[in-house]
């Protein structure tokens, strides 16, 4: 499976490939960044290289209504999460091969482990009220 792209029309569909326990790996960008222009052919092979995982594409301008509340400082932003646990949410290099480290590292914890470090800091206890990206896409109904 290769990623999604969220849309207006296809919310329940994009919902229902992130239920479950699958690591979601989200990308966060907007149309008129070059940067992510040229990145999300790197996303896509990395959505290509693990069907285990639920890839989405996000512009945040076209889906405000989802992520408009979101921290966005620079692109690509990556949001991780497994379950109801956001594992990262950042803005990283556009290089896939950190993207392949980060997703690689986070599907390896146990879920214990990953609830441990969703309370481990501030920042992270804030991801979880802010950055679930299941919550959002439910509160945007």
């Amino acid at each position: 499976m290769h990623s999604i792209t969220l849309e207006l029309d296809n919310r329940d569909k994009v919902a229902a490939a992130l239920a479950g326990e699958r690591l979601i790996v989200a990308c966060l960008c907007a149309a008129w960044c070059g940067t992510c222009g040229s990145y999300r052919a790197a996303f896509e092979a990395l959505a290509a290289r693990h069907p285990e995982h639920a890839f989405v594409w996000i512009d945040i301008e076209d889906q405000a209504d989802v992520v408009g509340d979101l921290d966005v400082e620079n692109f690509p932003t990556l949001l991780l999460q497994r379950g109801e646990t956001v594992a990262f949410f950042g803005t990283v290099l556009p290089d896939p091969h950190v993207a392949e480290r980060m997703i690689q590292a986070q599907a390896d914890h146990s879920e214990a482990e990953l609830a441990r470090l969703a309370q481990s800091s501030e920042e992270r206890r804030q991801w979880q009220r802010e950055a679930n990206l299941r919550a959002l896409l439910r509160d945007a109904g």
